[in-house]
């Protein structure tokens, strides 16, 4: 499971990304990485590790949502590389 966000704000030159993704390690957990910064420029980088998938979808989902609140979406043409349209 993965999601891309984006926030424009052009007034207040604001342009940044979102991006999540689960994933498992070799460990044999599962890993929620976040990457998030200005768009166009390389972003900070963060992994959550988690006993199951299930754990880290919950925390994915809630992190989206946290996400969209604050402004940020996706664009039509995105959901198109995830298999959304």
């Amino acid at each position: 499971m993965q999601t891309y966000l984006e926030k424009h704000l052009p007034a207040k030159n604001v342009a940044r990304f979102y991006r999540m993704a689960v994933m498992p390690n070799l460990f044999g957990e599962w890993t929620l990485y976040r990457e998030w910064g200005r768009i166009g420029q390389g972003g900070q980088v963060r992994m959550d590790w988690f006993a199951d998938e299930s754990q880290a979808v919950a925390a994915l989902i809630t992190l989206e949502a946290s996400k969209r609140q604050r402004g940020y979406w996706v664009e039509p043409q995105q959901l198109a590389m995830f298999g959304g349209i």
